[in-house]
């Protein structure tokens, strides 16, 4: 039997973790310094090598690349390719710190850089950008007794003295967007032992506190009573019992006639371990992965964790959505019927189609709050992965604009999406001869099969839906995405807020 970690503080080492960002005119001793290098044009002096020498280590000076230049007596530098900088963007210069994070990795718990001096690259967009990358690049979970690699405990923006205020400013952004995304990142890497539902809700209260967030936790005997029958039908088998966590953000008042953005729902899968149920998985290395099978539930709660800091100005309310799949003699078996909470009854075709089932309730309980519009997120469908592979997240919707602020705040993030079609003739493969819907249409188009039934629970309000079954596990450490959780759709969702504008009501029309 795995032993539990029993404070919340302990399922988050990473995100708890703090690091000390300077924004200052130099470097400070003993630290080692990340240097930009163009793919022209003249080297920089502190480098102390030729273009021809840095090309014959191999260094061409193209953005992703880095070389460590240790110095005897005195500090150690690295080479950081930054391409042309007149192509340098916020995603570039992000994956050029991660560059410089990962050649200094092993060397230094102190790092430099004056990537963030680069003058092509606004200086508050440098600050954020070179911050996500070092940080996010240096991210490690781990549970070892002893650590296999130094932690990183300051970083050092260089920035000339006309930009360090405006650097500064974005620094502290980025620190806090990394901030959730490793929150994220670290509660889909906690082993499914440690983090159950009623561990997430400890940790979601936690997370709250400081943050003007409300949360409310539905526990097994409120959901019985409410009738949350998907949540509680994935439950069944089970012997964890499940929860429903309600964060709530509210702006902060800014005068008698101060407005809001609008109100924003998110709604994310929190199967905390997904063995498909009686459908069970079969028993091969995607086991091991389940444990991320949460990680759309985690993203929102990372993102809500950074509303009250940046400030934001639309009122967002999360549902966490948590339980695990099990099988045993108590569990759904195929052919159930479930009854969701608001009445409408789900056949059970397939347990492992449980995300849709577990959110289904939420959703309801979402447009009783009549928000202007809904998002979800869930690792749904490996349909979806298989479409996008795994660096894409898939987006679905009834309404255009909100998918459009959705796709915005993905290019923003670097975290990309695709829009797939919603296809409404599919729907009739969800039908059931005894309940109002089935869980699970033909064997193709599985992931609009499964928008599709997450779109009879959401009144007609506006919608979208997000399938992050693909990007959110890293087989291999790449730039900012150490191999693991990736930790994808927090910083997504917390942009999506910030500039989030009320879509108007109408529909989209069924695409082919």
């Amino acid at each position: 039997m795995a032993t539990r970690k029993d404070s919340a503080a302990e399922l988050t080492p990473s995100a708890a973790r703090k690091v000390e960002i300077r924004v200052a005119g130099s470097p400070p001793a003993r630290a080692t310094v990340g240097i930009p290098v163009a793919i022209s044009g003249a080297v920089p002096a502190d480098i102390g090598l030729t273009r021809d020498l840095l090309r014959a280590a191999g260094f061409d000076a193209n953005v992703g690349q880095a070389v460590l230049l240790p110095r005897r007596g005195g500090r150690n530098i690295v080479a950081v390719g930054i391409g042309a900088p007149a192509e340098l963007n916020a995603a570039r210069l992000r994956d050029a710190a991660a560059a410089f994070a990962r050649a200094a990795g092993k060397h230094s718990p102190r790092l430099a850089t004056s990537l963030t001096d680069v003058a092509s690259v606004e200086p508050a967009i440098a600050g954020q950008a070179v911050t996500e990358g070092v940080l996010l690049a240096r991210y490690n979970y781990e549970l070892k007794s002893q650590p296999s690699e130094p932690a990183l405990t300051d970083l050092t923006l260089v920035a000339a003295k006309d930009r360090l205020d405006a650097v500064k400013k974005g620094a502290e952004r980025g620190t806090v967007l990394a901030g959730a995304a490793m929150l994220a990142r670290d509660l889909a890497n906690a082993p499914p032992a440690y983090l159950t539902a009623m561990k997430m809700a400890e940790v979601a209260t936690r997370v709250a506190r400081g943050r003007r967030l409300e949360v409310e936790i539905f526990d097994e005997p409120a959901l019985q009573q409410m009738g949350a029958g998907g949540l509680l039908g994935v439950n069944a088998g089970s012997a964890e019992p499940p929860a429903l966590v309600k964060l709530t953000y509210t702006p902060r008042a800014r005068g008698r006639n101060a407005t809001t953005n609008g109100h924003l729902i998110m709604v994310g899968k929190g199967c905390m371990y997904d063995s498909g149920g009686i459908s069970l998985k079969p028993s091969d290395e995607v086991h091991a992965t389940m444990k991320q099978d949460m990680s759309g539930a985690a993203a929102i709660l990372g993102a809500m964790s950074a509303l009250s800091a940046l400030d934001c100005r639309t009122k967002v309310t999360g549902y966490l959505c948590c339980t695990d799949n099990m099988p045993s003699g108590s569990a759904t078996k195929l052919g159930d019927v479930l009854t969701i909470y608001g009445g409408k009854t789900v056949e059970v075709m397939n347990t492992d189609a449980e995300g849709r089932l577990l959110m289904a309730d939420a959703l309801v309980l979402a447009t009783e709050e009549n928000p202007d519009a809904i998002v979800d997120i869930a690792t749904l469908t490996g349909a979806c992965l298989r479409a996008l592979g795994p660096k894409i997240a898939g987006v679905m919707g009834n309404n255009q604009a909100l998918i459009e602020q959705v796709s915005v705040a993905a290019a923003e993030t670097d975290e990309p999406v695709w829009e797939l079609p919603m296809e409404r003739s599919y729907r009739s493969t969800l039908n059931s001869e005894i309940a109002d819907i089935k869980n699970m249409g033909g064997p193709n188009g599985a992931a609009i099969h499964a928008a599709l039934f997450l779109e009879d629970f959401i009144g007609g309000l506006p919608w979208a839906h997000l399938d992050i079954a693909g990007p959110v596990l890293v087989d291999s450490d790449e730039s900012w995405r150490p191999k693991g959780s990736s930790g994808f759709g927090a910083r997504l969702l917390v942009e999506l807020a910030l500039d989030f504008s009320p879509p108007n009501g109408a529909t989209a029309e069924a695409t082919s």
